[in-house]
């Protein structure tokens, strides 16, 4: 087998190189396991999108309209940074991985509890006035 055939001789990309900030390769189930991890991040980020959106468009008649604006709000902007902090922390625990670093905080895990309580603080006190 010639060099340029050999995996382990193969180079990224450019565009890879500069994201990825070199490195070696990491065992491809880490890799994969970051992965997943990136997709679960995603997922939740799109349940908050989703549960924003049935706020603003099915609950007229159980909320004040800047009740359920501002309800609506927290989670589409919730949903929103989860997205892109799931995009941040999936770069980071790669470069991590590949410069055998310590892996950064999960800054997004603070980031959904605050959101997920703001919005369930709101609820809370709109079921005990009713």
């Amino acid at each position: 087998m010639s060099s340029a055939e050999d995996p382990a001789e193969r180079r990224r990309s450019s565009f890879s190189e500069r994201v990825l900030k070199g490195g070696s390769e990491p065992d491809p189930r880490f890799t994969l396991a970051n992965e997943r991890t990136f997709l679960a991040w995603i997922r939740t980020s799109l349940a908050f999108l989703a549960g924003g959106i049935a706020i603003e468009a099915f609950t007229g008649d159980l909320f004040d309209l800047a009740i359920r604006k501002f309800l609506a709000t927290v989670l589409l902007l919730l949903g929103m940074l989860l997205s892109a902090g799931a995009t941040f922390r999936w770069l980071g625990v790669e470069r991590s991985m590949r410069h055998k670093a310590p892996l950064p905080l999960p800054i997004i895990a603070p980031l959904v509890a605050v959101g997920g309580a703001i919005a369930s603080g709101v609820l809370v006190v709109v079921v005990l006035t009713r």
